[in-house]
């Protein structure tokens, strides 16, 4: 397995992963937060979505993926879905790192999201908006309550919310139909909720029918912003780390489907065009 990979300890690019287009909006606010670095963003868009696979599956690309960052040069990558952090994250880090390379990093962003949560909430009662597969992974009930053990967690899975985006049909007007009724699911299962989390990094371009859904006095907190403070918070704690991450302010864009369709794709999470590379998994 580790011939495969670059096991160079020269500064390369952070790499920054999710199952198809959501993580841009990872990346974006991650960019906006730290210009100067390098930075290569993933796409496994052939085989999005990840949020109705097995935990097997999900391990098995991830896995793919990282090893992918890992030989072009990556020293630190960010699974920028949640999928991916619910599924895989820790598997990555205690089985594969040590072999591959245990002085590289993965993180996800499903900590960093949680570790505001106390914050903020008033009410103590705090619902989610994800995957069907982070929904039945609990990693946000089970990660809020190691740090606030006194949260109520309601989840409520969205499985048609990811295709909306990934078709394009984020803005009609049929979205509404399927945005309103998760939201009031969620909300009917407890009305005490003050604080919602997109636990999805495709939900922030749903955002506006979101709130429109929403009552009034309910915080949505997206990702991003969360994750990004938190990135610069572990390379400022992490000089060792920050030493291996190439400083150009560059990135590229690569993509297991389409370049050109990604590249098309793109523009509502980054409104600006893109070049993209179309690479290959293995």
């Amino acid at each position: 397995m580790s011939s495969l990979v670059n096991l160079s300890k020269e500064a390369g690019p952070i790499g920054i992963f999710d199952s198809g287009y959501g993580g841009l909006t990872i990346y974006d606010e991650i960019k906006r937060l730290l210009p100067e670095y390098d930075y290569i963003y993933l796409g496994d868009n052939a085989r999005t979505p990840y949020g109705t696979r097995s935990f097997d599956i999900v391990y098995e690309f991830t896995r793919e993926a990282v090893r992918y960052l890992f030989a072009q040069g990556c020293q630190l990558v960010i699974l920028a879905c949640n999928t991916a952090s619910a599924k895989a994250l820790r598997s990555i880090q205690q089985l594969d790192l040590p072999l591959l390379d245990p002085n590289r990093r993965v993180l996800g962003i499903i900590r960093p999201t949680v570790e505001c949560i106390g914050e903020v909430t008033k009410s103590r009662h705090v619902g989610v908006l994800a995957t069907e597969g982070t929904i039945k992974s609990l990693s946000y009930p089970l990660e809020i309550r190691k740090l606030f053990p006194d949260i109520e967690v309601t989840g409520e899975a969205c499985p048609i919310w990811v295709p909306l985006v990934e078709t394009n049909e984020f803005a009609s007007e049929g979205a509404d139909y399927f945005v309103k009724r998760h939201i009031d699911n969620l909300l009917a299962r407890d009305s005490k909720i003050d604080t919602i989390i997109l636990g999805c990094t495709h939900y922030p371009i749903l955002i506006d029918k979101i709130k429109k859904y929403v009552p009034e006095g309910i915080i949505v907190l997206t990702q991003g912003a969360a994750v990004a403070s938190s990135l610069k918070d572990y390379l400022h704690r992490h000089p060792e780390m920050d030493a291996l991450c190439t400083k150009g302010g560059v990135t590229a864009f690569c993509t297991t489907e389409s370049g050109g369709k990604f590249g098309d794709q793109a523009s509502p999470f980054l409104n600006q065009p893109i070049e993209v590379k179309t690479v290959t998994l293995e």
